[in-house]
């Protein structure tokens, strides 16, 4: 709701309409927010563009810059090469991290994690995603991000890291949604850490982001196709299908 915990729109019958996820109001032509949730565009950056960076683009790279904050020779799987695991593998492409995997069920978007940054690759519908990390990295990797919401891939991205290692819950699974760990081998000083929004402040974030992306750093655009307002069931359906990473939607 608004501020005074008050909804802003009502239904002919005079029920209360959820109209402010996240304070973005996506699909209106106009927003009322705080100036504190503001950030400014810089000119000459397509404003169109930037509207993945409220949710999504940030979430992924927050995650890495903030939380896992990778040192030399880092070694980092990412469970889902969608939105917002790819912006994940771009911001470790922007650090020391010398190990990137992502996984993923669909070829296509494995492809464009290998552009992106991800130097090793496992498709998870052919090879198991555990062992292949395991191999790839000469044991536990060091971080494990799951960013698809799928309880099962939780639990292979937990047991992916080992003793000390961190796995970070990024993706939402459905409300009421539980999993279950290994004891003895969690106790052993692994970590499973809740991330939200890219653990960091808007303002600081984004405008990163909009910085590395216009220094050529950080091609999320490549992620971008563009649908006018009255195609967003075609929109939907080509997301649903795998066919469109994010799918922007232009106002008339």
């Amino acid at each position: 709701g608004r501020l005074d915990g008050g909804p802003a729109l009502r239904r002919l019958d005079g029920r209360p309409v959820s109209s402010h996820f996240f304070g973005q109001s996506s699909f209106a032509t106009y927003a009322l927010t705080t100036a504190a949730a503001l950030v400014r565009v810089p000119d000459g950056l397509p404003l169109a563009l930037m509207g993945p960076l409220a949710c999504g683009i940030s979430t992924g790279a927050g995650a890495v810059f903030n939380t896992v904050r990778p040192v030399p020779g880092t070694q980092i799987a990412v469970f889902g090469a969608g939105t917002v695991g790819l912006a994940a593998i771009m911001a470790a492409r922007n650090s020391p991290a010398t190990r990137i995997i992502a996984v993923d069920r669909n070829e296509s978007r494995l492809r464009i994690a290998a552009e992106l940054g991800a130097t090793n690759t496992v498709n998870a519908a052919a090879d198991d995603p555990v062992k292949a990390i395991h191999d790839l990295c000469g044991g536990p990797a060091d971080y494990s991000l799951e960013c698809t919401g799928v309880i099962s891939v939780v639990r292979q991205a937990a047991d992916s890291v080992g003793m000390l290692g961190t796995c970070l819950l990024i993706g939402g699974a459905p409300a009421g949604a539980e999993f279950s760990l290994d004891h003895l081998t969690t106790l052993w000083g692994k970590r499973i850490v809740g991330v939200l929004g890219g653990s960091g402040r808007s303002d600081e974030l984004m405008t990163t982001i909009m910085s590395l992306y216009a220094q050529g750093r950080f091609p999320f655009d490549r992620l971008v196709q563009y649908f006018d307002l009255a195609d967003v069931q075609t929109a939907l359906e080509q997301s649903y299908a795998g066919e469109v990473i994010k799918p922007v939607l232009r106002m008339p």
